[in-house]
């Protein structure tokens, strides 16, 4: 072909321009994605399920079915009758559900308060990265882990009232008397808040232990360089750095002890001559042993509006002091 014949032949047409391969794979690709993300948001309902079938069947229904019984008089096999808050008026004029409410603060209160200044003592003694550290972390925390029926029977054979027993042949050692301990009294209420602060130090400790790492280690510097003593450091720096964990050990450890049964139940039994019955123990005497299933329905709510208050002013304290 000559110069002039190219010069004049006309341009090749012009076909559809290439897409880019990213916009190509966008336009493609990216609504059915969309669509089944979208479509997706069942898929973490579906794994909760079974958990939420089981809440539901097993708490849920029988607390809608007891705050119901609260309010009727449960006639097995006759059918219930309604009394409205007649249930409650009994429950609240009687002498011994406010001895038992008195018990349950004060067994509350003094587990809540022993088992975190505990739970403080055991976390900067064991605070570090040391391998030993951990084994030593891990025989601490023995006591959550081991079921509250044995650690109950264990302590009850401590507490054995005689000469011989093991708490009273440590008491010989040092020149005191035997101690009747849980079969005392006197002294049944402070043995069953010893075991409970046994018990529940340990999982202070280690919520203790992880907000320990947040409290800044310039603080601990600038506080030696100032003078400050251990002691000081604690009480100005480390306690201060903890004020939101210690609010949240509170709410745990208030219901934790406001629940109490279990211990008391196998320990006492809510004796000797009362001085240990509690709320959880007065309501399971009178809906199981009683049958008064109305009036230990009533307690039981009662209690959850106990609980419930207290958690919502520790809240509200906490909201108000972060502002």
């Amino acid at each position: 072909m000559s110069l002039d014949q190219a010069e004049g032949a006309a341009p090749p047409a012009a076909g559809p321009a290439p897409r880019k391969p990213g916009r190509q794979g966008a336009g493609v690709t990216g609504r059915p994605g969309r669509s089944r993300r979208s479509g997706r948001w069942w898929t973490p309902w579906l794994f909760l399920a079974p958990a939420l079938l089981l809440f539901l069947y097993f708490k849920f229904i029988p607390m809608a079915s007891a705050l119901t019984m609260s309010f009727q008089e449960v006639q097995p096999y006759l059918g219930n009758k309604w009394v409205g808050t007649e249930n409650y008026a009994t429950v609240l004029q009687s002498h011994g559900f406010r001895e038992a409410a008195w018990h349950t603060v004060v067994l509350a209160a003094g587990q809540t308060a022993g088992s975190m200044a505990l739970g403080l003592a055991l976390a900067l003694l064991m605070e570090g990265q040391s391998r030993r550290l951990g084994f030593v972390r891990s025989a601490a925390f023995l006591p959550v882990v081991v079921p509250l029926a044995v650690v109950a029977e264990l302590w009850r054979i401590m507490y054995h009232p005689t000469g011989d027993g093991m708490l009273n042949s440590l008491l010989g050692l040092v020149g005191m008397g035997p101690s009747g301990f849980i079969n005392d009294p006197d002294t049944s209420m402070a043995s069953i808040m010893l075991t409970g602060v046994w018990r529940g130090a340990p999982y202070d400790m280690m919520i203790i232990l992880a907000g320990l790492t947040s409290v800044d280690r310039g603080l601990y510097e600038a506080a030696k360089v100032d003078g400050a003593s251990r002691r000081q450091r604690v009480w100005h720096v480390t306690v201060p750095g903890l004020r939101s964990v210690f609010s949240i050990l509170f709410i745990l450890a208030a219901i934790r002890g406001l629940r109490v049964f279990t211990e008391v139940f196998l320990l006492t039994n809510g004796g000797p001559d009362g001085s240990t019955e509690v709320v959880m123990t007065l309501i399971y005497k009178l809906g199981l042993e009683q049958n008064r299933l109305g009036v230990g329905a009533a307690g039981a709510v009662l209690l959850f509006v106990a609980t419930l208050i207290l958690t919502v002013v520790v809240q509200l304290l906490r909201r108000r002091e972060s502002k």
